[in-house]
């Protein structure tokens, strides 16, 4: 079985030679090196432009709002007050500079958003794709493809008082929520919103593009592409190059269940010694301009697939990759078919993939959406995956991704499941999209219930939400139905 070497590193020092081993370099917070300064900067110049022109603040000319909200507060994205930065805003590109002369620099690239560019060059290497939405202006059509009609009342038994009171609470609990909606038997029942957003507003929404990146794979088992049982390998053709190659027993079902066994570390963003560092290759993606694809599937394995279940992005990045082989070799335009096959078909129109300098998605953390959208989307996964009676995604998809791997009972396929309790005071049938800070779609089929929230949590955002989500099913009088 190949594994990652760790080999001594020597580095001169005083003219004297000085045996480290990788861990004693980093004996540091990672961000104050050469190397992590400059993720830094490359990651802040990422932020800052997907949110003026993703999220769209650039109408305000908002950018010092951006750093000081969304960027500066929050430890993870290692901000210097020190670090300077310009908004070319006719070419919609914005750099970074560290005191040093560290500079990085990404641009806004219409319906492919924000992109860092490499260190020697602005130049991206694939060519933009404008994707726009088929469907009418959402204030034409009916809920749930459009905006007519949307909001329901609260039924007579429910306490009015107490569900607009936890939606209020919910909004002030210092939790920056920036969009937060109720739904019920189908139908909007509450929502709220900070100052500046609205329900087709589209937020940074993290790993839950995991999930998306899960239904398009769901798509593509209903077109036929793949079997609805996954156990075929995974058609990565490096991987069967070589027959003694372990990656060739990886099959579809694995990288579903992030249980793929790649040797892909992850060591998040709170890790002073490492998380800025090229080591890290499960946040790599996020500050370096490199091909996440080819990243992600050229790493050997160090464990036998579907024994151990493992967060970490080279699993469903390598199903991004599939998908994009699947599409181009039936001659469709990969960019356009999620808006295509997937958000047209059930009324998504705020969404916005991002892609890496070679037009790959990086769905699993740069994908933007509104809080409408996903509301749509988990109504979608509420109804099995049929949507005003057309199948989007096959029969029994859902059982499979909210249903517990073999490896681990609190994840299915690129979503996470309360079968196991995460959520002590909810129902176990729920299961949700989740991404970074706080970004989550709650599925309860139980209730018929669908909750949103978007916002940049500082932390703690668990208990929080199980005070909400409590709150919420209490004012409502409803019960779950096992």
């Amino acid at each position: 079985m190949t594994t990652k070497s760790s080999k001594p590193v020597f580095i001169l020092l005083s003219a004297s030679l000085v045996l480290w081993t990788p861990s004693e370099v980093h004996a540091q917070d990672s961000s104050r090196t050469a190397e992590g300064r400059e993720y830094a900067v490359a990651w802040g110049s990422h932020h800052l432009c997907a949110g003026l022109f993703v999220v769209g603040r650039d109408y305000q000319r908002g950018s010092d709002d951006v750093v000081a909200e969304d960027i500066a507060p929050f430890p993870g994205f290692r901000w210097e007050e020190s670090f300077e930065y310009e908004v070319d805003w006719d070419n919609r590109r914005v750099t970074v500079r560290s005191p040093d002369g560290i500079t990085r620099s990404s641009t806004y690239y219409g319906d492919q958003g924000c992109v860092i560019h490499q260190r020697t060059t602005d130049e991206i290497f694939f060519t933009p794709v404008r994707v726009p939405s088929d469907l009418p202006d959402p204030a034409e059509q009916l809920w749930p493809m459009g905006d007519l009609d949307w909001h329901a009342p609260l039924s007579p038994k429910a306490d009015a008082a107490a569900f607009d009171s936890t939606l209020d609470w919910a909004m002030n609990a210092g939790q920056n929520t920036r969009a937060l909606v109720v739904l019920y038997q189908g139908q909007i029942i509450g929502e709220r919103f900070a100052p500046g957003f609205t329900g087709h507003t589209p937020q940074i929404s993290w790993s839950q593009g995991k999930s998306i990146t899960a239904a398009l794979v769901g798509v593509l088992v209903e077109q036929g592409e793949f079997d609805l049982e996954l156990n075929s390998v995974a058609p990565v053709p490096e991987w069967h190059r070589d027959p003694q190659d372990p990656r060739r027993e990886i099959r579809i079902r694995d990288l579903l269940n992030m249980s793929s066994g790649l040797d892909f570390q992850n060591y998040g963003d709170s890790d002073t010694l490492r998380s800025f560092t090229s080591e890290n290759e499960h946040f790599l993606i996020y500050f370096e301009a490199i091909n996440v694809f080819e990243h992600a599937i050229n790493q050997p394995m160090d464990i036998p697939p579907n024994t151990q279940f493992r967060y970490r992005n080279s699993d469903p990045l390598t199903l991004g990759r599939i998908i994009r082989q699947t599409v181009e070799a039936r001659g469709e335009n990969y960019h356009i078919f999620p808006q295509r096959e997937l958000f047209d078909k059930i009324g998504m129109r705020d969404v916005v993939l991002e892609t890496d300098t070679y037009g790959n998605f990086i769905m699993t953390g740069y994908d933007f959406a509104s809080a409408y959208d996903w509301a749509r989307f988990g109504l979608l996964h509420l109804w099995d995956g049929e949507w005003l009676g057309e199948r989007v995604l096959p029969e029994g998809w859902v059982q499979f991704v909210s249903a517990p791997s073999d490896s681990y009972n609190g994840y299915g396929g690129l979503f996470w499941l309360n079968v196991g309790g995460t959520f002590p005071d909810l129902p176990r049938d729920m299961f949700w999209p989740a991404g970074h800070m706080g970004q989550l779609t709650i599925i309860i089929p139980s209730l018929d219930m669908v909750i949103v929230r978007l916002g940049p949590s500082p932390g703690g955002y668990a208990g929080y939400m199980n005070q909400v989500i409590s709150g919420i099913i209490k004012a409502l009088g409803v019960a779950a139905v096992e």
